[in-house]
């Protein structure tokens, strides 16, 4: 995001956080949510200039294998147990401006559904040549895309038989630290996706919507991977007013 007037990077305030279009703090349905959430009255404070800039990302700092997950932690001449996908979408900001050079992280579970972590105690097979991350970052026009297998569904301890849907996690990045994105990402066609207690938590059908990544026919690579589209939407800046013209630069 810059402002081509001056070509200087933007540093105002960022707009405030809509709470409406986000899941309340307290929901029992979501069992952790109960000890998790505030419990007092919530304050509201002005941001700082550290919180208004952020960290800058170089491309330098992206191994070759970063972005493919189904071979960044095989072993040589093998990879990951699964169906094949491509994720690939933009980092955009309210305003529908591309955010480049962000941080974009994802992690999720094996195709069947387990995560390689030492506390996982979902009976679903391990799969050697799976670790289950990656990162990228988004180029000038905010676009971003890896490579990895499409996850399993699995049980989590929240009712008697809850089911996580297939999804994939994201952590991102944007140009200030009150821009951070903690999110998922789920798959078009998936009857799981509106049984989860974690989705039926946000308030706005629409919300869920943007969380629901299409497949994309026009980038599958045939005989190899089907594609999925996702795109992410960060906070915006609040756009400086230039002569008669609302929407800024």
């Amino acid at each position: 995001m810059f402002d081509k007037s001056n070509s200087q990077p933007e540093t105002g305030p960022f707009f405030a956080r809509d709470r409406s279009w986000h899941p309340p703090a307290y929901t029992p349905g979501y069992k952790t949510s109960v000890l998790r959430s505030p419990q007092r009255a919530l304050l509201s404070l002005g941001s700082t200039l550290s919180e208004i800039t952020g960290p800058v990302f170089g491309h330098a700092m992206i191994g070759e294998l970063d972005n493919d997950l189904i071979h960044n932690f095989a072993r040589p001449g093998e990879s990951a147990i699964g169906e094949r996908i491509i994720v690939h979408g933009r980092v955009l900001d309210e305003r529908g401006r591309a955010v480049p050079n962000v941080l974009v992280e994802f992690w999720q579970a094996n195709a069947g559904g387990r995560y390689r972590h030492k506390k996982e105690t979902y009976l679903a097979a391990i799969d050697p040549n799976f670790g289950g991350c990656g990162r990228t970052i988004t180029d000038a026009d905010g676009a971003y895309a890896f490579r990895t297998i499409r996850p399993g569904a699995y049980p989590w301890p929240n009712g008697v038989n809850d089911w996580r849907p297939a999804h994939i996690h994201f952590s991102i990045f944007g140009h200030g630290f009150v821009q951070r994105l903690i999110t998922q990402m789920y798959f078009e066609g998936d009857p799981m996706i509106w049984k989860c207690p974690i989705v039926n938590a946000i308030p706005d059908r629409s919300a869920i919507e943007q969380l629901i990544a299409p497949m994309d026919w026009g980038n599958t690579v045939p005989m190899d991977s089907r594609a999925y589209k996702f795109d992410i939407v960060l906070r915006g800046r609040r756009s400086t007013l230039f002569e008669n013209r609302r929407e800024g630069n």
